[in-house]
């Protein structure tokens, strides 16, 4: 069994998985259009070319996402994707890579659990934290 999140996007699911293609290494493996599926039918015309189902993985763990049918976009609440990356100026990197564009809810830094930790919200959106784990 696998637990996989599946983040719904305000119209721009390409862009962000994109983005996260090159900023933080993820590898973009199904990025499906409405257009030529068999919810094209349904689907508005200014819709045709968003995303209807999208899979990316990120060191092997998979994220999947889509864009929200019109007018049912929520803001993303109650949670965060967490990156764990025990190198700590990867996890820096990583976190100033998602931050960027975004917003800083809590600096990446030291903290008395881990050897640094962040939390933000992409320019897309969605909640992240980055931590670097302390050694075991």
């Amino acid at each position: 069994m696998q637990v996989n999140p599946y983040l719904f996007y305000n119209g721009n699911c390409e862009a962000a998985f994109k983005y996260y293609e090159k900023a933080i290494g993820a590898k973009i493996e199904v990025l499906m259009l409405h257009e030529g599926s068999p919810a094209a039918e349904h689907t508005p015309p200014e819709w045709m070319k968003k995303i209807l189902h999208g899979r990316i993985t990120i060191d092997g763990e998979v994220i999947m996402g889509s864009d929200a049918p019109p007018g049912n976009f929520h803001q993303p609440q109650g949670f965060s994707v967490t990156l764990t990356v025990d190198e700590l100026a990867e996890a820096e990197r990583k976190f100033k890579a998602l931050a960027e564009g975004g917003t800083v809810n809590m600096p990446f830094a030291p903290t008395f659990f881990s050897k640094s930790f962040g939390m933000c919200v992409d320019q897309f959106g969605i909640p992240w934290m980055v931590i670097c784990p302390m050694d075991m």
